[in-house]
């Protein structure tokens, strides 16, 4: 409940943030190294607004970076290993994808973890599809996977160690509980260049999407401005070492600027009015 001061408010301390806070807290003992580099996305966000020109839908950019990560990753997959006790790692064949999405509960902004399962196989259109579903399903089932929400907050930190523990034991079940990879787009609310520094995530590798800028660039001996989009590659280092991330970040960043996925996303015209009326509702 809100209290009114004469200079100032005091308003309640969600309970999913206070469970963001032991998530971390139990996470940040993990070596992270972190890679900047900007990504020329001017091909991709013209090929997206000529398709909203066209049809009046607008293809989700998340989506297509999402299509990229899963694509890069399945040709280097030592960057989602998980650890099987002290002396092996395991490979997973499918890329899970993390990701947050942001719900209206009650009137209150409520980010909901979401994982896209076998991303690796599934095309930027199936991918678009997936997460305009989880942005529009029922809030009353987006609530009911967080049940744990409801137990005492002095429970999190011993439900969060037991959890890891039974994690490194169990990779498959770790696998279905956080994904294997995890992308967080926070730059799609600002505007400008920037980065993000991520706390470690409890996955072994995290993309975080920065903001989109322009720069002025030669382009075969012309000037040309081109946006860019900021990238934070992050990766745990007990598990990954610095050459493998450098060679999954060059590739990953050859998918993005070449728009990998998107030739294959075209619809029938009547398919992209039906798509863009439900953005609308």
């Amino acid at each position: 409940m809100k209290q009114q001061h004469a200079d100032y408010q005091v308003v309640p301390y969600p309970k999913y943030r206070r469970w963001m806070v032991a998530a971390f807290r139990s996470t940040h003992h993990k070596p992270m190294i972190h890679g900047l580099l900007e990504v020329d996305v001017s091909r991709a966000r013209e090929f997206l607004r000529e398709h909203k020109a066209k049809t009046g839908e607008s293809l989700s950019f998340t989506a297509f970076l999402m299509a990229c990560l899963a694509k890069a990753v399945d040709e280097h997959k030592a960057v989602q290993a998980i650890r099987l006790g002290s002396k092996r790692l395991i490979l997973f064949e499918e890329v899970d994808v993390l990701t947050d999405i942001e719900r209206d509960v009650a009137g209150q902004k409520f980010v909901v973890p979401y994982i896209i399962r076998a991303a690796n196989r599934k095309t930027f259109r199936e991918l678009h599809g997936e997460i305009r579903a989880a942005q529009s399903a029922d809030v009353k089932n987006a609530q009911k996977r967080f049940r744990f929400l409801l137990s005492p907050p002095v429970l999190y930190r011993p439900f969060l160690w037991a959890l890891g523990w039974i994690g490194r034991r169990r990779p498959r079940l770790w696998k279905t509980i956080v994904g294997t990879v995890e992308i967080s787009a926070v730059g799609m609310f600002g505007n400008g260049t920037g980065w993000g520094i991520p706390p470690a995530p409890p996955t072994t590798l995290m993309v975080t999407v920065g903001s989109i800028g322009e720069k002025p660039v030669f382009v075969d001996g012309h000037a040309a401005v081109r946006e860019y989009l900021s990238l934070t590659i992050s990766v745990d280092h007990d598990i990954v070492d610095g050459a493998p991330a450098a060679r999954f970040t060059q590739r990953l960043k050859e998918l993005i600027e070449s728009g990998y996925g998107l030739d294959d996303s075209t619809f029938a015209p009547e398919q992209a009015a039906a798509s863009a009326a439900a953005q609308k509702r």
